[in-house]
């Protein structure tokens, strides 16, 4: 029977990170950090809005994706952790950040194939994806619905049902902090400043239904999956991410220590050690 999961206190050692997390790091929510330079950057037309990009280093491709009412700046700690190995590529989701939004329905089908219609603009045939929250569920539905432009995913606290939620997540100290901070920073970057109340209102309804895959569904994936997890995760059940890595017949688990929702920004060390060891096989 294969192996279902990376045993934890031996990854770390092997990491060399097995104690570098701080005490009660997780229930911290450090400052955004900010992207390097770009190669390139750019808003490339996909879906009937315009998605924002940027370019980093060379080497096989590697698109991050980030959370829910994030942007790419979230990335700023692991961009230069990848570009001297990867072509990474960083992109604003529909709605989110620089990019555009319109009518459409939020769905992560549609979200998905903005990623696609992105690569489609790139020239890229397949990459590696990186993926957060929200990030991690569309990396899900590309190796579902898109398997052959998707080579291995690094899926971060993602959920495949409504029900893999914690219950009043908007009330954890950490994630309110969060909500705020994605206002202030949607008024700053986005082409619509004043609209940030309707972009929730379209996000949250999908939310309220998406996504809802079967272990039918997420046992169609034959893409190499690591399902990530931080220990105090605010907004993911336990339970439901270690249900990810049984059903999904490629994936392996690992649960970071001391870290929660936001690992990426509390010990981004680790979290991108974590990245590159998967990526690199």
């Amino acid at each position: 029977m294969k192996r279902r999961g990376l045993i934890l206190s031996a990854f770390l050692l092997a990491l060399g990170l097995g104690s570098a997390v701080a005490e009660e790091v997780w229930q911290t929510l450090p400052p955004t950090p900010s992207r390097p330079p770009a190669a390139t950057e750019g808003k490339a037309p996909v879906n009937g809005v315009e998605i924002y990009y940027a370019e980093y280093g060379a080497g096989p491709p590697v698109i991050l994706l980030h959370g829910g009412l994030g942007n790419s700046d979230y990335w700023g700690e692991l961009i230069p952790a990848l570009a001297p190995h990867y072509r990474v590529i960083t992109m604003d989701s529909r709605g989110h950040g620089r990019s555009t939004r319109d009518a459409q329905p939020y769905g992560y089908d549609l979200m998905a194939s903005d990623v696609v219609g992105l690569m489609d603009h790139l020239k890229l045939d397949k990459a590696d994806i990186v993926g957060w929250s929200d990030g991690a569920i569309i990396g899900l539905d590309i190796a579902m619905n898109h398997p052959d432009r998707i080579g291995r995913l690094f899926a971060f606290a993602a959920n495949s049902t409504v029900d893999g939620l914690k219950p009043d997540i908007d009330k954890n100290p950490t994630f309110a902090a969060y909500i705020e901070r994605a206002g202030k920073e949607y008024e700053r970057n986005s082409p619509t400043p004043n609209e940030y109340e309707a972009f929730l209102n379209q996000i949250g309804a999908m939310w309220a239904s998406q996504p809802n895959w079967s272990d039918t569904d997420l046992s169609r994936i034959r893409t190499p999956v690591l399902i990530v997890d931080g220990e105090h995760d605010e907004a993911i059940r336990r339970d439901h991410t270690e249900m990810l890595a049984r059903v999904v017949p490629a994936a392996q688990l690992l649960i970071l220590p001391g870290v929660s929702h936001f690992a990426m920004l509390q010990d981004p060390a680790t979290f991108n050690a974590a990245v590159l060891k998967f990526l690199g096989g």
